[in-house]
């Protein structure tokens, strides 16, 4: 389902950087996709982490896009260990984080 990867960093722990379908009523556009990044002790704690939030179809399959290390900064100096954006590609964008995503929009 998503396309992402891993990084071991030397204490120890690892960052998983993932692209998922961006959730409706979310921080993100309609159907964008988002790449997420999370900080975590090992790579189920990271999966983990992220299907407690309420992502739950979320897996690693292998290690194709692992995170840059740009990417690694980004989520070292979060607060959360949890960061993401829509446009990975673009270097305007700042990282968010994840309580942006998943925030719902306000009921009309």
């Amino acid at each position: 389902m998503a396309g992402g990867g891993f990084c071991k960093l030397p204490g120890g722990s690892v960052v998983v950087a993932l692209y998922l379908p961006g959730p409706p009523g979310g921080g993100a556009s309609p159907g964008a996709r988002v790449r997420v990044l999370v900080h975590a002790a090992n790579r189920a704690r990271a999966l983990t982490r992220l299907r407690n939030l309420g992502l739950r179809a979320v897996y690693l399959r292998g290690n194709t896009e692992p995170p840059t290390p740009d990417e690694i900064t980004a989520v070292l100096h979060h607060p959360d260990g949890l960061v993401w954006r829509e446009a990975p590609d673009d270097d305007t964008e700042s990282w968010h984080g994840i309580r942006t995503l998943l925030r719902r929009a306000p009921a009309a």
